[in-house]
């Protein structure tokens, strides 16, 4: 099940809105097609990031992945707890899996990325494809 509440990029990445600031992390999808998380290379706090930017790389048994940012702005917080339990990103993606928070340059870029329904129909078309 997708929450509704979130945003979701076209590499799988989803954003949660808080004011001006993006919690981000990737899809129950890309977890799932990853396989089982070993290790994530987060992104470091200050940083400043562009929409589409590599912020970071999850490992996994079966590859490794790169991170993108779906938002613009400042990296405030990196969930440190995945440090050493990476696997928290294959059993809740869209909670304690969390991996940045970002400080928004531009609040109105996440009228750009896909609602719920619009990723669950990318996802269809994806399967279909």
């Amino acid at each position: 099940m997708i929450p509704s509440d979130l945003r979701f990029h076209k590499e799988h990445e989803w954003v949660r809105l808080d004011g001006k600031r993006a919690t981000v992390g990737i899809s129950d999808f890309a977890q799932d097609a990853l396989g089982d998380i070993v290790f994530l290379d987060l992104p470091k706090v200050g940083a400043s990031v562009k929409v589409g930017q590599q912020i970071g790389e999850v490992e996994s048994t079966k590859t490794t992945s790169t991170i993108y940012t779906p938002v613009s702005g400042t990296v405030s917080q990196i969930n440190i707890a995945l440090k050493d339990n990476p696997e928290v990103v294959n059993s809740d993606p869209y909670g304690k899996g969390w991996i940045a928070v970002i400080e928004l340059a531009d609040p109105q870029e996440t009228d750009q990325l896909m609602t719920a329904s619009q990723y669950e129909a990318f996802l269809a078309s994806l399967k279909k494809g």
